[in-house]
């Protein structure tokens, strides 16, 4: 059994802020959006605010901040 497992685990929700979060519901993990992994809210560093979804690493976030702005991917350099 892992540390997200079991009667004292439970998925906590989140109203993700501007540097910040706010936990509306206790728990002690949220799920990445993109990958399903649970993040302990200690180690949580990567959310969008406008999505409200929370995100595993940067490299995540990258990808899906991507998906969501495909504009994004054809920026021209200065």
């Amino acid at each position: 059994m892992n540390r997200f497992e079991g009667p004292g685990a439970r998925e906590a929700r989140i109203r993700y802020l501007d540097g910040d979060f706010q936990v509306t519901s206790p728990g002690s993990f949220v799920r990445c959006a993109v990958t399903g992994d649970p993040i302990p809210l200690d180690e949580l560093r990567y959310w969008s605010v406008a999505r409200q979804e929370p995100y595993i690493n940067a490299s995540v976030s990258l990808k899906r901040e991507l998906e969501a702005n495909p504009s994004l991917t054809h920026v021209a350099p200065s």
